[in-house]
């Protein structure tokens, strides 16, 4: 029995809770599934087991109902008319006692959140229709706000405000991942709306964009009015240990830090050949993605203490600012995650730029050991660290200050996307169909997949029609980007 089987039987075993509810699923999902999603985003989140009696008894899900179930929860899950807000959830299929069950994590959310209109909370007897009582909505309200200050409106902040092409760089890297994502047929204040970065004040009635919208997409002159102490040292300490060798002061919006924290990464750590399977990966990138998401997703911006990420022989280190759910060093086996910043958690996460909560952790443990040789370590507390060992320095830096603009992160390229620049190289813009009669492809989801999405997501290819990326005019062509590496590998 694998170790994941062996903590689901656990779980099983300790019956329902708080923070575990159990559902019987044979062939087809039950309606109070979503009032208690709906009472799990409103609490403590919690983790949902279809397939399991409420005695604990593993019965399944039929094998040949399974798709159309998960299917059926994310459709569900996604409209408003029965969520409200959205909420973005994964549907993960796993066995026990040989029988496939489906496994649904609802993480706390920093909105209060209804189901067909009705307000749900939790507690040990189950989910509780709260509505009408109107002195427990009013405490779900205070608490939510008192606990996520990324959820504070600011009445000053315009639409004009937010930075038009960060938000449409977001809307295509949303669409790459998910081409049906309701974000592309959005315009931008529909979109804030949707992430939940403009909101009403329940109590003044006060609508706004909030912290979170200003830290994500705002310009930087709105971001330092808001949050003025709000900033990312990223320092390489190699020869001079007292002071550095390379910094680099990040002060803008959270997508272009993501950036700039991988770009000085990539700048000073080396990336070892590693094979999974027949696939070569960069555990470096895979890493420090994760490392970069936790430290813009999980601070408490609120807090002036800067946050740090420092490059040191034979480690790197994080520290920034945190509301503690627990002090000392975290043990990933019996780790229960906890969103610190669910709205900017969930906005990375749709750009695809950040995994479910405490699958990046695995991700991080896993690769961790094997590119430093020794496990990575969290420490919980007022102030969040980790540290991740790592090899011996790459190329020797010059000594220089890193530029205040770096380039893109970029995914490895792959066979299949050199395949496409070449041909775009050759041919100019081409359509869906062109180009797949040139690869002689029959599946279009494998044309989308293997060969659009990821030169998308990398940046070296560009719509002809951005704002219309569904249109049956659509063609894709070289960027500048793109055609910087046909020319390379031309060289």
């Amino acid at each position: 029995m694998k170790a994941n089987e062996r903590q689901l039987i656990e779980m099983i075993r300790q019956g329902e809770g708080i923070s575990t509810e159990f559902k019987t699923c044979r062939n087809q999902i039950s309606r109070d599934v979503y009032e208690t999603v709906c009472a799990f985003l409103n609490r403590h989140g919690g983790t949902i087991l279809l397939g399991v009696t409420n005695s604990g008894e593993v019965q399944g899900i039929d094998s040949d109902a399974v798709n159309r179930i998960k299917k059926d929860f994310v459709t569900t899950i996604n409209n408003p008319q029965k969520i409200y807000p959205p909420a973005y959830l994964s549907v993960d299929e796993v066995d026990a006692k040989g029988k496939p069950i489906l496994r649904i994590y609802v993480p706390e959310s920093s909105q209060v959140h209804r189901c067909k209109g009705r307000i749900y909370d939790r507690n040990e007897d189950g989910d509780l229709d709260i509505t009408d009582h109107t002195r427990q909505v009013a405490e779900l309200y205070q608490r939510k706000q008192a606990t996520y200050s990324e959820n504070k409106i600011y009445p000053f902040a315009m639409i004009e405000d937010m930075r038009s092409d960060l938000i449409n760089k977001c809307r295509r890297l949303a669409g790459v991942w998910r081409d049906d994502h309701p974000w592309l047929g959005m315009d931008d204040l529909e979109l804030l709306k949707s992430a939940q970065l403009y909101q009403t004040d329940p109590e003044t009635g006060k609508s706004g964009i909030t912290l979170a919208g200003i830290l994500l997409l705002g310009n930087d002159q709105l971001i330092l009015s808001a949050v003025p102490h709000h900033r990312t040292d990223l320092i390489l300490r190699k020869v001079n240990l007292d002071r550095y060798d390379d910094r680099d002061l990040v002060t803008t919006n959270l997508i272009e830090s993501y950036e700039r924290i991988i770009a000085f990464v990539r700048k000073h750590l080396p990336d070892p050949f590693y094979l999974e399977g027949i696939e070569r990966i960069s555990i470096r990138d895979t890493i420090f993605r994760e490392v970069a998401s936790n430290i813009l997703i999980h601070r408490e911006y609120t807090n002036a203490f800067p946050s740090k990420l420092i490059i040191e022989p034979g480690q790197v280190r994080t520290e920034n600012s945190n509301k503690p759910h627990g002090f000392g060093v975290i043990n990933p086996a019996d780790f229960s995650p906890f969103p610190k910043n669910p709205v900017i958690g969930k906005f990375f996460r749709q750009i695809g730029w950040a995994d479910e909560l405490g699958s990046g952790m695995r991700k991080l443990m896993k690769y961790g050991k094997v590119y430093g040789g020794a496990d990575p370590e969290m420490v919980e507390g007022d102030v969040f660290r980790i540290i991740v060992k790592v090899p011996e320095f790459g190329p020797v830096s010059d000594g220089s200050v890193t530029p205040p603009v770096t380039p893109p992160v970029t995914p490895p390229v792959n066979k299949y996307i050199r395949r496409l620049l070449e041909l775009l190289d050759r041919r100019g813009a081409l359509g869906n169909a062109d180009i797949r009669i040139a690869f002689e492809l029959k599946d279009r989801r494998r044309l989308r997949e293997t060969y659009i999405k990821p030169a998308l997501a990398a940046n070296l290819i560009e719509m002809t029609i951005p704002e219309k990326p569904n249109s049956r005019l659509q063609k894709y062509r070289l960027t500048e980007k793109g055609r910087s590496l046909i020319r390379e590998n031309h060289e």
